[in-house]
């Protein structure tokens, strides 16, 4: 298939910096009116999550020329703004919030979470794993030169994303030799795709008691949890200090810091070999997240524990929703213009995956918070599944991180066995 020609981006906000402000203006914002107690944003925001909109509202801004009166070349943000800022909120404030967040962590709780957890995990990566090569099926039955040629290839990239994460997808890459015009086309497939599900995953947590009926799920331990981080929090949290908040922020980055140290000595010593790489170990960015996860368990078992009295978790929650908004940033529904056909592809690949997860938890009686997690861990990885967990409770993003880090571990292998599948139903 033909990839569509570009023209040269117009970019109506020049700076990073001008940018980054617009975007916390919008955080302020949705805040402000989400506050309101009465009258339409009281209403609209019974239906609408807050975390949705600053997550949303940045997406709708970068996609600025799918209006009919903007030329379609027009995006608000330079390109790389979003990715600039993502990287930032990525590498330092989602290791700073899982740490915080992670503080005041019950993990004999976690664990007793039970077998749905995994289930749905395990049920999100088979959903992949069959959802590809039954949409290349399809649309070969249906319109055969919309998956020709190499496709498949290039469908490839996107299983070893949605399976584990960027590593995955590289490996994909490098191993099928996919042609660079067709991998930036699948780049935009992928991103496109999940953040459009990432949306109906934060509606989700706004109506998880609701759905969880629906689905007759036990979510018992999921609120006995909450039950415990909230009494915890109420009857130990205190006014808080300059003092604490320097110390709170010192802690945090101090372990990022460390983070990237261990990062930068662990990956490239296990890039030396090849079985590392197949489950992502030479990633810094892996280490990265495990030192920050397991940093704030460990601590969770000494007196700095007790910063969460002061604020802890509410300063890593600021950070997780700027981390919303960077995501944001980086989605432009202008993409779905070009190459619209394979956009139709990926959309249906995700649906038999949404499918087979609801029948799953219909099955099993897995409540809407596995679902979401399970899937996110695969389709997100690390960098947005704690976001999804944090949305039905704060206390909840350890379980994300958990499942994406198991997500990265599988990635290769199940891309590498949805990559032969899709080859076979072309081959015919």
């Amino acid at each position: 298939m033909a990839v569509s020609e570009t023209t040269e981006t117009v970019a109506l906000v020049q700076s990073d910096a001008v940018a980054f402000g617009l975007i916390m203006a919008v955080l302020g914002l949705i805040f402000y009116t989400s506050s309101r107690q009465h009258g339409f944003w009281h209403k609209f925001y019974k239906h609408i999550p807050a975390l949705l909109l600053c997550y949303f509202v940045p997406g709708l801004l970068n996609s600025i020329g799918i209006l009919p009166w903007v030329p379609d070349n027009y995006s608000f943000f330079t390109k790389g703004a979003g990715e600039s800022i993502y990287h930032i909120s990525s590498r330092y404030l989602l290791p700073a919030s899982l740490f915080l967040l992670t503080l005041s962590i019950d993990l004999k709780k976690i664990f007793g979470l039970g077998w749905r957890a995994l289930a749905m995990f395990f049920t999100a990566t088979v959903g992949i794993i069959i959802g590809g090569p039954l949409a290349i099926w399809l649309f070969h039955v249906i319109s055969p030169e919309w998956v020709a040629g190499d496709v498949w290839k290039g469908m490839s990239t996107v299983a070893g994303s949605w399976i584990g994460g960027g590593a995955n997808q590289a490996a994909m890459k490098e191993l099928y030799n996919v042609e660079e015009s067709l991998f930036g086309t699948m780049i935009a497939v992928d991103v496109l795709v999940a953040e459009i599900w990432m949306i109906g995953l934060l509606i989700m947590a706004k109506k998880s008691d609701g759905m969880d009926k629906m689905l007759g799920a036990d979510n018992s331990k999921i609120e006995d949890l909450k039950r415990t981080v909230e009494k915890y929090t109420r009857e130990n949290e205190r006014v808080s200090y300059l003092n604490d908040y320097m110390i709170i922020l010192g802690i945090a980055f101090a372990v990022v810091g460390l983070g990237h140290l261990m990062g930068s000595w662990l990956g490239p010593f296990f890039a030396q070999f090849d079985w590392a790489k197949e489950y992502s170990l030479d990633s810094s960015f892996l280490w990265l997240i495990l030192t920050a996860t397991f940093a704030g368990i460990g601590l969770s078992f000494t007196r700095t524990r007790e910063y969460e009295h002061a604020g802890a978790s509410k300063i890593g929650s600021v950070f997780i929703y700027v981390l919303v908004a960077s995501i944001g940033m980086k989605m432009n529904l202008g993409e779905i213009y070009h190459n619209w056909q394979l956009f139709f592809v990926g959309a249906v690949w995700m649906l038999i995956h949404i499918i087979l997860l609801f029948a799953v938890a219909k099955a099993i009686k897995a409540p809407a918070f596995f679902i979401a997690v399970g899937s996110k861990a695969n389709v997100g990885g690390a960098a947005s599944a704690p976001v999804v967990a944090a949305a039905f409770h704060p206390s909840l993003a350890p379980v994300g991180v958990l499942l994406a880090i198991l997500g990265y571990a599988v990635g290769t292998f199940g891309a590498y066995l949805t990559a032969e599948m899709m080859r076979m139903v072309v081959a015919g």
